[in-house]
C-alpha cells in the first residue's frame, strides 16, 4: 500500500478545500444554501462502509462470512454518493437552485467525496500477523 507523506497530506487538504470552496461559493453566488446538503451527504458517504467493514469480522478460515453485511455497507455508501449527485439536479430541476449552481455543488461534492476516500486509502493500516 502507499506511504502518505506531507506531499500527500498537502495534497489532499489543497483539494478538499477546493471541493469545499465551490460548495460554499454555489451557496453564496446565488444566496440560496441548499447545496450544502451535499456536503452531509457526502461526509455520511464513507460511514456505511465503514461500519459495516468493522462489524463483518472476516474471518481466514470461512470465505463468506459477513459478505453480506459488506454488501450492505457498500449499497448505503453507493446510496449516499447517488443522492448527493441527484440532489442538486433535483434542486435545479425544481428551480430551488441555478444550474450554475448544481454544477459547482456535483463538482465541489465529488471532489470533497473522492478526498475523503483517498485520506482512507493512503492511511488505514496494513494488518500483518
Amino acid at each position: 500500500m502507499a506511504t502518505a507523506g506531507l506531499k500527500t497530506i498537502i495534497a489532499l487538504s489543497f483539494v478538499l478545500a477546493v471541493g469545499f470552496l465551490l460548495v460554499i461559493l454555489s451557496c453564496a453566488l446565488w444566496k440560496v444554501y441548499y447545496p450544502l446538503f451535499v456536503v452531509a451527504t457526502y461526509i455520511l458517504a464513507p460511514l456505511p462502509n465503514w461500519i459495516c467493514s468493522r462489524c463483518a469480522n472476516p474471518d481466514d478460515f470461512v470465505e463468506s462470512s459477513g459478505a453480506a453485511v459488506l454488501d450492505v455497507g457498500r449499497f448505503f455508501t453507493g446510496f449516499f454518493v447517488v443522492m448527493g449527485i441527484a440532489l442538486p439536479v433535483v434542486l435545479a430541476h425544481s428551480h430551488l437552485i441555478e444550474i450554475g449552481a448544481m454544477i459547482m455543488s456535483i463538482a465541489g461534492g465529488l471532489l470533497i467525496y473522492g478526498t475523503i476516500i483517498s485520506f482512507g486509502l493512503f492511511f488505514q493500516e496494513d494488518q500483518e500477523f
